[in-house]
């Protein structure tokens, strides 16, 4: 039962009181005490309904429907009769009645019920806390992190040349690295494969995280970046000065109803237990995902857990078809002892529509139909690494099509699996050890099948395999002044294991068909304030112009020095 539920008919009962008193004395007048002490009570009373409303307590319109209501009930109220209120019988030779004081009783129920709703809502609101703040805002936490980058970029002497790529996509209609094959159109290349390039970079990100209730979270993320750049939030610094977008990194809804189970929509934050092998650091995911797990329990050591998701990649507008990924993974996280634990995940991905075909929805009187281009990999999707091919109609081809028009489309169908083993060692404290590894291969990839779908492209160089492994060594995370992180990492990713956009961006600049080596160095130079160093070496393992035999290859160094800090 609410509060006012409980004092406002006491106080009612308590204010008609009060205002039947008038009509009483006009039948016994009280003594000057009794006069004087149901006046105070009265004014009290009054007293409070104006607190009341003051406080926000009570609007205006519920403290003059309760004045209402209490002078309704006095003018109801029948007389007081004889021997009322514990008075004593009348005597029959002076037949006189007397109104007694309201009982104590009365009086205490109603001071005690309002003395705690005015305690509780004092408590709840703080009254008189110096620098308090509202109740809510104990249920919202805020934090970020900014991050100040230098970074070059070192390419190799061996590259092939801009040209070189503009010349391959031309020749074969088909590439690799189709913003390596970039040109104008006149056919001038417009990429770089040769020479240094140094950036200074910013990243600022804020993040909320709102308890609606004991089991609905809100969750809203801000960052820095570029709209069309999903795998990374650096600003980079050198643009005439002018200021920067702040984009909705994650927004999303949790819901947790019980320990065992929960459900996250919007733009939610990754929920796979995996490594960048597959899915980027700085991803966010839109859709849905569902996770089961096992509560800890003190006497276990096995925790399973299962999670599914769809997240829509291009919202299905016919006559375009969209495209979609569906993913399913089971684990378990075995707690080996208090100072060892090992976790293992097995998934299983779909990437709905994402393979090209030639497109058809092509005249050759009255040019594009309405559905054409919907096979395209587009720029503002693919990263590097992946199979690709022109989907352009053979008409257009025909009519002189030069590279600025083509439409690339991935030459490979994608349904991976992987494997994600993560390990931790508490043995030799505060330093902490540890170890993660991920296998991914692409069982939709068909020879056959791409030769037929893509008119003909027979490719004896793709590879479907990747495997990526981690050690890391010092502190688990690098917060206070003296604390230390040293990482090693490798990678080695087919051309078509995965779809290239959503994977690292850093390791040969981004996407598959790489291999490469990263070594880094986090130290903290005081509380949440930490330099980093880390060095990273990448090069394609098939040819990045799909010419076998060729000899082709792209290679870059990066080096990356950054201050951060957090919040």
């Amino acid at each position: 039962m609410k509060p006012e539920h409980v004092w406002r008919p006491a106080l009612a009962g308590g204010l008609a009181l009060c205002l039947a008193m008038p009509a009483a004395w006009a039948q016994t007048p009280p003594t000057a005490g009794e006069r004087e002490s149901l006046e105070a009570l009265r004014e009290t009373t009054l007293a409070l309904i104006e607190l009341l409303v003051a406080n926000g307590t009570l609007t205006r319109e519920k403290a003059d429907q309760l004045l209402a209501e209490a002078r309704r009930r006095a003018a109801a109220r029948p007389p007081p009769g004889p021997g009322e209120w514990g008075a004593p019988p009348p005597v029959a030779a002076a037949p006189v009645v007397r109104v007694p004081f309201v009982p104590q009783v009365v009086r205490d129920q109603i001071r005690n019920e309002l003395r705690e709703e005015i305690v509780a809502r004092a408590r709840a609101e703080r009254w008189g806390v110096p620098n308090a703040t509202a109740e809510w805002t104990d249920r919202i936490v805020v934090n970020g992190d900014l991050r100040v980058r230098g970074q070059g970029d070192f390419y190799q002497d061996d590259n092939l040349s801009p040209l070189g790529f503009v010349t391959a996509a031309a020749a074969t209609l088909a590439t690799r690295a189709p913003d390596l094959a970039a040109a104008t159109s006149v056919g001038l290349p417009t990429a770089n494969t040769e020479v240094d390039r140094n950036r200074s970079r910013v990243r600022a990100r804020l993040g909320f995280t709102a308890r609606v209730n004991d089991w609905v979270t809100g969750g809203l993320r801000l960052a820095t970046g570029s709209s069309t750049d999903r795998t990374s939030t650096n600003q980079t610094l050198g643009q005439n000065f002018n200021k920067y977008s702040f984009l909705v990194d994650q927004a999303y809804i949790r819901l947790t109803p019980y320990d065992w189970v929960s459900a996250s929509a919007g733009r939610i934050p990754n929920p796979w237990f995996s490594t960048d092998l597959v899915w980027n650091d700085s991803l966010g995911f839109e859709g849905a995902a569902v996770t089961l797990r096992r509560p800890e329990a003190g006497n276990s050591t096995w925790l399973p857990f299962a999670t599914v998701g769809y997240f829509p990649v291009r919202e299905s507008a016919p006559p375009r078809r969209g495209r979609g990924i569906l993913g399913a993974q089971v684990g378990v996280q075995w707690e080996a002892s208090e100072l060892t634990r090992v976790r293992v995940g097995f998934a299983r991905y779909r990437f709905r529509y994402f393979e090209g075909q030639v497109d058809g929805d092509y005249s050759a009187v009255t040019g594009p139909g309405a559905s054409y281009g919907q096979y395209e990999y587009e720029a503002g999707l693919r990263q590097r690494g992946n199979t690709l091919f022109l989907t352009n109609n053979p008409l257009e081809i025909a009519a002189g099509l030069t590279l600025d028009r083509a439409r690339w489309g991935l030459a490979s169908r994608f349904e991976p699996w992987t494997v994600t083993v993560a390990a931790q060692w508490s043995h030799f404290a505060p330093v902490f050890v540890g170890l993660t590894g991920e296998v991914v291969r692409n069982e939709g990839y068909d020879r056959g099948e791409i030769a037929g779908r893509t008119g003909g492209l027979f490719l004896d160089d793709a590879r479907v395999f990747g495997v990526g492994g981690r050690l890391t060594v010092g502190a688990v995370e690098v917060r206070s002044q003296n604390d230390w992180q040293v990482t090693l990492a490798y990678k080695w990713l087919g051309s078509d294991a995965v779809p290239d956009a959503f994977v690292d961006s850093d390791i040969g600049l981004g996407g598959t068909n790489v291999r490469g080596l990263s070594v880094g160095l986090n130290y903290g130079l005081a509380r949440d304030t930490a330099l980093g160093v880390r060095w990273i070496t990448g090069r394609t393992i098939s040819s990045p112009t799909v010419r076998g035999g060729s000899g082709d290859s792209f290679a870059v160094d990066s080096l990356q020095v950054d201050l951060n800090v957090r919040y």
